[in-house]
């Protein structure tokens, strides 16, 4: 194949899946609770880390309006909703709140992919510890057996 006709069906190829409609609804549900915060401070934190997966309150980026990262953010931002959602905090079975200071304190959230697009998420080592120390004080930190 000639590199115009790749380039001409990786284009047709990259219109056509604009119009499958997965991904491009970001309405956000209401707030219906939230947690009793510690502190002020690890409400920042955390809204500053971890609101657009884990509340009602995501920002969505001009890139999640964009097949294939619209599926990406979509899918995202409802595992980590269905997960873990602080905007939807009392709803029984819905949040596991006490892993979050393990999985901030281990590095696994926020996930690296999500850093370079949102640099306002990466924080400093004594952010991360007092983000930690705040979940771990407002949801309390599950019992791991060993």
């Amino acid at each position: 194949m000639k590199p115009a006709t790749i380039i001409g069906v990786s284009a047709l190829c990259f219109a056509a899946i604009q119009l499958i409609p997965f991904g491009k609804n970001h309405t956000n549900p209401p707030v219906t609770g939230e947690p009793a915060w510690n502190t002020p401070e690890t409400r920042e934190l955390f809204f500053r880390a971890c609101q657009d997966c884990h509340s009602n309150e995501t920002l969505w980026p001009w890139y999640s309006h964009i097949a294939p990262l619209s599926w990406l953010s979509q899918l995202d931002v409802s595992l980590g909703r269905a997960e873990f959602n602080v905007s939807e905090w009392g709803r029984e079975g819905k949040n596991e709140g006490e892993d979050a200071a393990d999985e901030v304190r281990e590095g696994t959230m926020p996930p690296w992919f999500y850093l370079p697009a949102h640099p306002e998420a990466k924080l400093t080592d004594a952010e991360k510890s007092a983000l930690a120390d705040g979940l771990e004080a407002t949801f309390g930190e599950k019992e791991h057996k060993e």
